[in-house]
C-alpha cells in the first residue's frame, strides 16, 4: 500500500493534459480492435456495442463474438445494426471452436459479428483475435461499461514506450448505485446495498494499492478480464488465452512475463491508475460465493501452472517477490486468515475464562483446595476446544427455533442433590474401607516380620 501511494503520486505528478492531447493527434496513433465475447446477452448487448462504437478514440473497431448463444443475441445484433452475412478471413493463429458465420453492417459502422460454436470466454477471445488486424487488441466483457476516454488512457504507455509494452490495464469501478443511460454512466454514486458497498472498498484497495505497486516493479500479474489491452503480436506469440483454466486473465499475464523473461527481452506490463471501466458486482451472497470461488480457483491454477518461476532469480522481481507474495497472501491467504481468526478467538476465550477464575480466587475463595484451583485453570483452557463451539451452535439453533415460534422446555434429566450426596457418601465409605484394609494388611505384615525376626534371634 505504501509503495502504491508513492507510485500513484509519481503518476499524478507526471500528468500533462497538453501532452496527452498532442499524443492523440499524432498520425502514428495505433488502431485498436475491441473484442467482446458474448453468450446469452440479448437484453444488453446492443447498448454495450453502441457505447463501444462511440468511444472517444479515432481509430478503433469492434468485434463481437457470439459464443453459441441459445437466446436471441445474434438476431438482436442483426436487426439493430442491419448486419449482412459476409466473407471473413481468420488467420488461424490461435485454435478455437468452428466459426459458423461472419456478419458486417452495410454502412460505415466498424463492427464485425462472429457467430461460432460455444467454447467459453477464452475460446471466444481467441476466435476474435483471429479476425483482428490492428496492432493492439482490447478484451472487454459484454457487460462492462467503458469510460469515454478509456482507450485514450490505456494507449498512452504504448505510445510512450513503443515496442516494449505488452499489455495494459486500468481501474475497474463498481457501477452498482450509479445511473446508466445508453451504455454510459451519467451519475456516479456509491451503492445503497451493503454487499456492493463492501465490494467497492475491496476494489479500491486492490486497484489503488496492490496493482499500482506491482506495476511500478514491473511484476503486475493480473489485468482484469473486464477490460485490458494487449499487443496483438505478443498475445499470439504467447499462445493466446488458455481455455483449460477459469482464470484465463491472470494465467495469460503470468505467461507473458515468463516468455519474455526467458527470452531476456526488455518489456513492460503496465497498470494505468485511471478509472477506465465500470462493472456490476454481485448483490447476493450466492452469486458472490460463486464468483469468488471461481476467482480463487483461477488463482491457484495460474500459480500451479507457473510454479517453476517461484524463487528463481532469473525471473527477477516476478520470481523473487511477486509470485511468492501471491502464493502466501492470495492462494493461502484465506487459510492463514481463518487460522489466525481461530487462534485469536481461542486465546481471547482462554483469557476471559482464566480472568474469571483468578477473580473468583481473589474475591470469594469458595474453593479452598489448590487442586481445585488447578483443575479450574485447566478447564479454562480445555473448554475453548469444542465445548464453547458446541454452545455456539446450540445458541444459534435456539435463535432459529425462537424465530420459528417453537415452545416448550424439553426434558431435563437431573440426578438430584440427595443422589449426589449419597454417591459421595458411598464413595467416601469405599475409600475409607480401602484405606482401613490397606492399613490392616500393612500392620499384619509388619507384626509377622517382627515375630519372625525375634524367633530367628
Amino acid at each position: 500500500m505504501v509503495l502504491g501511494f508513492f507510485a500513484l503520486r509519481r503518476y499524478r505528478d507526471g500528468l500533462i493534459p497538453e501532452d496527452r492531447e498532442a499524443l492523440l493527434r499524432s498520425p502514428l496513433l495505433p488502431e485498436i480492435t475491441i473484442v467482446v465475447p458474448a453468450h446469452n446477452e440479448e437484453l444488453s448487448i446492443c447498448e454495450s456495442v453502441k457505447a463501444l462504437l462511440n468511444l472517444n478514440y479515432p481509430k478503433h473497431d469492434v468485434i463481437v463474438v457470439n459464443d453459441g448463444s441459445t437466446d436471441d443475441t445474434l438476431r438482436v445484433l442483426i436487426d439493430n445494426f442491419r448486419l449482412c452475412r459476409s466473407a471473413g478471413h481468420c488467420d488461424g493463429a490461435l485454435p478455437s471452436k468452428p466459426v459458423r458465420a461472419i456478419y458486417r453492417p452495410r454502412g460505415p459502422i466498424r463492427l464485425t459479428v462472429v457467430d461460432k460454436e460455444k467454447g467459453g470466454k477464452a475460446d471466444a477471445l481467441n476466435a476474435g483475435l483471429g479476425f483482428a488486424r490492428s496492432p493492439l487488441v482490447a478484451a472487454v466483457d459484454s457487460d462492462s461499461l467503458l469510460e469515454q476516454d478509456a482507450l485514450m488512457h490505456v494507449v498512452e504507455p504504448f505510445l510512450q514506450d513503443p515496442g516494449k509494452v505488452l499489455a495494459c490495464g486500468g481501474i475497474i469501478r463498481v457501477v452498482n448505485g450509479c445511473s446508466v443511460e445508453h451504455g454510459k454512466v451519467t451519475r456516479i454514486s456509491t451503492p445503497r446495498a451493503v454487499l456492493p458497498l463492501l465490494q467497492t472498498i475491496e476494489y479500491l484497495r486492490a486497484f489503488l494499492g496492490g496493482r499500482v505497486a506491482f506495476s511500478f516493479l514491473n511484476s503486475l500479474m493480473l489485468i482484469s478480464g473486464a477490460f485490458g489491452i494487449f499487443n496483438r503480436k505478443a498475445l499470439i506469440e504467447a499462445g493466446g488465452f488458455l481455455s483449460t483454466t477459469v482464470g484465463e486473465d491472470m494465467e495469460l499475464v503470468v505467461r507473458l512475463h515468463r516468455r519474455w523473461r526467458e527470452r531476456k527481452k526488455n518489456y513492460r506490463i503496465v497498470f494505468v491508475p485511471e478509472p477506465v471501466c465500470w462493472t456490476e458486482v454481485p448483490e447476493s451472497w450466492k452469486v458472490l460465493h460463486r464468483q469468488r470461488n471461481r476467482w480463487q480457483r483461477g488463482t491457484v491454477e495460474s500459480l500451479a501452472a507457473h510454479r517453476h518461476i517461484i524463487l528463481k532469480a532469473r525471473f527477477g522481481v516476478l520470481g523473487l517477490f511477486a509470485m511468492p507474495y501471491f502464493v502466501l497472501f492470495e492462494m493461502f491467504g484465506p487459510l492463514e486468515y481463518a487460522f489466525l481468526f481461530f487462534v485469536v478467538s481461542i486465546l481471547f476465550g482462554i483469557l476471559l475464562s482464566m480472568s474469571a477464575v483468578v477473580l473468583e480466587e481473589f474475591t470469594m475463595r469458595r474453593y479452598p483446595s489448590v487442586a481445585d484451583l488447578l483443575r479450574l485453570l485447566a478447564a479454562a483452557i480445555v473448554e475453548n476446544f469444542g465445548y464453547r463451539q458446541f454452545l455456539t451452535v446450540w445458541r444459534v439453533q435456539g435463535v432459529w427455533d425462537a424465530l420459528r415460534g417453537k415452545r416448550g422446555w424439553g426434558a431435563m434429566e437431573r440426578r438430584g442433590f440427595q443422589r449426589r450426596a449419597a454417591d459421595r457418601t458411598a464413595k467416601d465409605r469405599r475409600r475409607f474401607q480401602r484405606r482401613a484394609a490397606d492399613r490392616t494388611t500393612m500392620e499384619r505384615g509388619g507384626f509377622q516380620r517382627r515375630a519372625a525376626d525375634r524367633t530367628a534371634k
